[in-house]
């Protein structure tokens, strides 16, 4: 371990253990990784490692718990009640999609490792909730005249799982953060008329 290591305060060690440990986990996933190669990323010793977390467990969870505060702080502006209807879809799917594209390995761990393994599946599903609720929340606040019967909390729940299903794409680079955010616009701007398709 070097002097350097030594002397960075313990907020911005931790910060550079869960950033190692995010690229690390994206990589090799969960039963794939060590803590060995996450404190070699780190560049730090396992024992340190161990201290600040005490076992891989607690690690992946750290890892979760920070990812999704940087994913909803990146969403966060859809609920700005000064935009228009269309402005808040718009801010919050791009900052939702520029999140996946910026912060790939941390889309790996939020929505492809984390959703695998059964002992984080409460944690990811209230994060996950989160979400869909904020997602609810804006829908019901730009739709006009919607109808009694309208169901945000469904409509979010299928908007966010098509924006999973999107950010994939992203994720592999097949598609475009533009043309991903062209089409989650126009299929949320048609759940946002409040209009209901007659039979």
């Amino acid at each position: 371990m070097t002097n350097r290591a030594r002397r960075l305060p313990r907020a911005i060690r931790e910060q550079q253990m869960l950033d190692s440990a995010v690229e690390v986990f994206s990589e090799f996933g969960f039963h794939g990784t060590s803590m060995e190669a996450i404190a070699t990323a780190a560049g730090v010793s396992k024992p340190m490692l161990y201290l600040y977390y005490g076992s891989k467990d607690e690690l992946f969870a750290a890892c979760i718990s920070r990812e999704t505060v940087r994913f909803l702080e990146a969403i966060a502006g859809a609920g700005d009640p000064q935009l228009s209807p269309f402005e808040q879809v718009n801010v919050g799917l791009v900052g939702f999609l520029k999140f996946v594209d910026e912060h790939r390995a941390s889309w790996q761990v939020l929505y492809r490792q984390a959703v695998g393994q059964q002992a984080f599946a409460g944690q990811v599903a209230a994060s996950r909730q989160r979400l869909i609720d904020l997602v609810s929340h804006v829908l019901q606040a730009s739709t006009r005249n919607p109808e009694e019967d309208t169901d945000f909390s469904l409509m979010a729940v299928a908007l966010v799982g098509a924006g999973e299903a999107v950010a994939d794409r992203i994720a592999d680079g097949s598609v475009s953060v533009e043309r991903a955010a062209t089409v989650l616009q126009n299929l949320a701007w048609r759940g946002l008329s409040g209009r209901r398709r007659e039979s």
